[in-house]
């Protein structure tokens, strides 16, 4: 789903995946730094619906021991990270220099948000882009006309790659092998009465989205919310991320989705096209 999608979103999804079970073939890698994959399980704890945790909070979302949440969390107050009241913990804004790295340094997020803003003057709605990040999708750029959703969603945010309309279509352009692993290993909880949760009826619909080139999800994250997503594709056509516009299903039928709101992405995704690295 997108450019408004549901109470997924914020600083992390840390309650979706216990860090130390996120892969449990990282740890027996003599490169793989436990404590700072600790760590940034912490600080993706943080959501805009858990803006203040205590050390049992935060140890309850990553599946930490109660000790290892403490410690992650006083290093990251020492270094000025988070902050807290003496009983529970926030993050604070030095937290931004972090994301700021990756804007600053990620040419994707520059090139597509001028083709976003223009999408979204000509819908009046809000319009995204993502790319596959494990199972979610991750908001790399957004141009926002008015919030549709029960949460904010920003630069950063996380959603459910299986119910979201950038995430089908990224989804739809890995290798056979991947998609393969994906389908058998995600979590399809119901979210709304339309959400698929049939593994076999998730897979036909990503293949669906894989021949007509586009993704429609009908309030299957959220009641209310309806989405389109396509690919942005390379000189080369290798699917480098997504964008999408999202409505209110209320306002907007599937029918003028597809007849407006469809055209003016594709339009916008070749207009990003010659823009993207190989």
């Amino acid at each position: 789903m997108s450019g408004t999608e549901s109470s997924f979103g914020g600083a992390g999804d840390g309650a979706r995946q216990p860090a130390e079970d996120a892969n449990p073939h990282l740890p027996e890698d003599p490169n793989f730094m436990t404590s700072l994959a600790r760590g940034l399980s912490v600080i993706r704890a943080f959501s805009d619906r858990e803006q203040s945790l205590s050390i049992s909070d935060v140890a309850r979302i990553t599946g930490l021991p109660r000790a290892a949440a403490r410690r992650c969390l006083l290093t990251l107050q020492r270094l000025g990270y988070v902050g807290t009241d003496g009983r529970a913990f926030h993050l604070t804004p030095q937290i931004l220099s972090l994301g700021y790295s990756y804007l600053s340094s990620a040419p994707l997020a520059t090139t597509v948000h001028p083709a976003l803003e223009r999408v979204s003057t000509l819908l009046q709605e809000s319009s995204s882009a993502g790319i596959l990040a494990e199972d979610d999708v991750v908001y790399i750029a957004r141009s926002a006309t008015k919030r549709i959703m029960s949460v904010a969603l920003n630069v950063g945010s996380r959603l459910p790659a299986a119910v979201t309309s950038m995430g089908r279509v990224l989804l739809a352009a890995l290798p056979a092998a991947e998609l393969d692993a994906f389908v058998r290993r995600v979590e399809l909880p119901r979210h709304t009465e339309r959400t698929i949760t049939d593994r076999d009826a998730l897979r036909a619909e990503i293949e669906a989205t894989r021949s007509r080139g586009y993704a429609l999800v009908d309030q299957e994250l959220e009641v209310g919310l309806r989405s389109i997503a396509v690919p942005l594709r390379n000189a080369s056509g290798a699917v480098s991320a997504a964008i999408n516009v999202s409505t209110q299903a209320g306002r907007v039928g599937i029918d003028e989705m597809l007849e407006r709101y469809l055209p003016v992405l594709r339009d916008a995704a070749e207009e990003i096209r010659p823009l993207l690295r190989l």
